[in-house]
């Protein structure tokens, strides 16, 4: 019990401390999972409306599709994506691999799917009446697709909350595109994997403790919209 106790004094002295190991990769992993987040919200939301919204061939797949792919590991993901960008794929000449922008693609790929698959349920949500009430007031197709999404506010916002939940912390495309390269690619996740496997618990808590403390402040945030 003592190396634990041991273990989290050391590791609230390194955050108190600003320590630079400590804070370098928690900004590495919010840029990331940031601009990723980003990325596929601007692409997700928009693709998730017209699949909920639009009748065509094969929806019901599509939709099986998405949520098949929400679960899939990151290490499958991340394997994908190093096979194109690595130096034998067909995109090895723009040099991607161990960089940022790799793990960017990596979990732009895991969260696309969530946030499709959520806005599709979120869409369905809203309630019957809202569209054809909008109509009926003379509204044209973007004023209509405004007010869907303003009634299905809460939910997108929990489906961009629950995608970056995913990323923030995933290991396993993480370490295979970036290299874990201190000070480029090593994020909280891949740091806590790095010095947990080496011994060093107290780091590891200490980025331990500051994940917890990002995904209880996302959700004090969402509880905060949700209440306005």
């Amino acid at each position: 019990m003592d190396y634990i106790l041991n273990g989290f004094v050391e590791a609230f002295r390194l955050i108190f401390a600003f320590d630079r190991d400590v804070f370098s990769a928690v900004f590495i992993s919010l840029q990331v999972s940031l601009i990723a987040i980003v990325l596929s919200a601007v692409i997700s939301l928009p693709l998730g409306f017209i699949i909920a919204t639009r009748s065509f061939a094969g929806k019901r797949l599509t939709i099986t599709i998405l949520n098949t792919l929400m679960a899939v590991p990151t290490v499958v993901v991340g394997l994908i994506v190093y096979t194109f960008i690595s130096r034998q794929g067909p995109f090895g000449m723009l040099n991607l691999l161990f960089t940022p922008t790799a793990m960017i693609i990596g979990q732009f790929l895991l969260a696309m799917p969530i946030l499709t698959a959520l806005t599709i349920s979120a869409v369905h949500a809203v309630d019957e009446r809202i569209a054809p009430t909008a109509l009926t007031l003379g509204a044209n197709n973007r004023q209509l697709a405004y007010a869907v999404f303003l009634e299905a506010r809460f939910g997108l916002l929990a489906s961009v909350i629950s995608g970056f939940g995913r990323i923030i912390g995933e290991v396993g495309a993480a370490m295979m595109l970036g290299g874990n390269i201190r000070g480029v690619t090593r994020t909280m996740s891949t740091a806590i994997a790095l010095q947990t496997s080496m011994g060093e618990f107290e780091l590891g808590i200490a980025l331990g403790i500051i994940l917890l403390l990002v995904a209880f402040l996302i959700n004090v945030l969402f509880h905060y919209f949700q209440q306005r």
